[in-house]
């Protein structure tokens, strides 16, 4: 069975996946009027911010094989 089109589809189904947990969480804090302690403000800057560089990470990967090997 070849793999590189299934971990290809699973790149794009996390990013996916990310993408959509960011929506989520960024209605919700308008759904409360961006209202909430302290902690929670900075956890869901925080959560967003490692979720937006997994995406990055995942969408540098295939081209980071193009500069290892010329």
């Amino acid at each position: 069975m070849e793999t590189k089109p299934l971990i290809a589809f699973l790149r794009y189904a996390a990013i996916c996946g990310n993408i959509l947990f960011v929506l989520w969480i960024l209605f919700n804090a308008m759904d409360e009027g961006f209202q909430g302690t302290l902690p929670e403000k900075l956890s869901a800057v925080g959560l967003i911010g490692l979720l937006i560089v997994n995406c990055i990470l995942l969408l540098m990967k295939p081209f980071q094989k193009q500069f290892k090997n010329p």
